[in-house]
């Protein structure tokens, strides 16, 4: 491969650093990249780019802005979600006691240290989420099972050494028999425990506090389409905490000056958004997919919603063995077509996938839908057409091989 400064400036990025041009149908996910991040927010990180700043007074800035956009005291900007997290619980554990905060994580003397998470809401999203509340030197305390969480289960865990509670809102959770928001916050609040909310996958900016979390971490990348980062928001007092990480176990989590930038863009931008043609062009999109599969044996597909009620639908697609694939054979015949396309392959042991369209740059529908169609008319199959899914990690360990 020719090295990055020989290359000809009429090749596409991609194309000089010999990555696969992808067609993105799963979703805002990380490991594709995260977004397509806004004009407004690539513009602000530009002009920020060159110029020197003062940390705490761009964050001041942010603060206002998060603030308006959420309903919440204060806010800031963070690197991800996942740090946002972290942070979080550490300065519910910390408040503002500057050398508490550098003795984190692994001394936790005089401080309560843990917090209380239903089962079902122990998830990965790329690490495990538990992980981020031990990173900030916190126990984990998983309140119910994997299947049912009473009001008992939460009431019981939490003590004088609860620090805080997490609720998880992502499609990654079980999806019954969990305590509601409300339910949580009111078990919580009776014991005076603070709870705060993952919601990094989530549309609504303001119903989370509304509801009553004390602290809700969103993404900056996903719906907002903004740079990798992570929103913080909610009671100033445990904002304030949580930002004072950046003295210490945070450090590790510092946020440049052009990911904050790019946040308050895409914030501020998110208030312009034309939301409902949005939904338009994605129910289109959804329609010609849904069509394209109309007719092929051993294909069925449906338009469902999103299972965190965020205001967007996806299409579910079922393969039986009469098409001659599994779902996870398919999902493979995609993703090493020309261009690949990568759908939502997270349940394909269940004999589906998803086909997200919150994802696709102009024309992208029309070659998903001949891509569909091409890989499920062919004569022949690939080798791996009927093959099941399968955990392998075998190509992470392989890296950067």
């Amino acid at each position: 491969m020719k090295t990055y400064s020989e290359t000809g400036s009429n090749t596409t990025i991609r194309e000089r650093l010999g990555l696969r041009p992808i067609i993105n149908v799963s979703g805002t996910m990380t490991t594709l990249g995260a977004s397509i991040i806004v004009p407004e927010a690539i513009s602000a990180m530009a002009e920020i780019a060159s110029q020197w700043v003062e940390m705490d007074d761009l964050q001041r800035a942010a603060s206002a802005v998060v603030s308006r956009l959420t309903g919440g005291e204060a806010g800031f900007i963070t690197a991800c979600c996942a740090s946002g997290i972290t942070m979080a619980i550490a300065g519910a554990m910390t408040g503002t006691n500057l050398l508490a905060i550098e003795r984190l994580p692994d001394d936790t003397e005089g401080l309560k240290s843990e917090v209380v998470i239903q089962l079902g809401h122990i998830v990965n999203y790329g690490a495990p989420i538990d992980q981020s509340i031990r990173v900030a030197g916190a126990k984990v305390i998983p309140a119910g099972t994997v299947s049912v969480t009473q009001d008992y289960h939460v009431r019981e865990a939490l003590n004088e050494r609860t620090a805080a509670a997490l609720y998880v809102v992502a499609h990654h959770t079980v999806q019954y028999g969990m305590l509601s928001l409300e339910e949580f916050c009111e078990i919580c609040h009776a014991k005076g425990v603070p709870v705060i909310v993952d919601a990094a996958s989530e549309y609504d900016l303001r119903s989370f506090l509304a509801r009553g979390a004390d602290i809700v971490v969103y993404s900056g990348h996903k719906f907002l389409s903004g740079p990798t980062s992570g929103i913080v928001t909610g009671r100033k007092d445990l904002v304030r905490a949580a930002y004072l990480q950046n003295r210490g176990v945070a450090r590790a989590m510092k946020v440049g000056k052009e990911s904050i930038a790019g946040t308050m863009a895409a914030l501020e931008a998110w208030e312009k958004r034309d939301h409902a043609g949005i939904r338009r062009r994605e129910e289109a999109a959804l329609n010609l997919w849904k069509e394209a599969l109309q007719g092929i044996p051993g294909i069925g597909a449906q338009i469902v919603p999103d299972p965190t009620a965020n205001p967007l639908d996806r299409l579910q697609v079922f393969v039986r063995p009469e098409s001659r694939f599994t779902a996870a054979g398919l999902a493979s015949a995609l993703a090493a077509g020309s261009p690949p396309v990568i759908v939502r392959n997270h349940e394909v042991e269940r004999g589906h996938f998803f086909l997200d369209p919150c994802n696709l740059h102009p024309g992208e529908a029309e070659i998903v839908a001949e891509q569909l169609r091409a890989v499920l008319t062919a004569k022949d199959r690939p080798a791996d057409a009927m093959k099941a899914a399968r955990k392998d990690s075998a190509g992470a360990l392989r890296w950067p091989d």
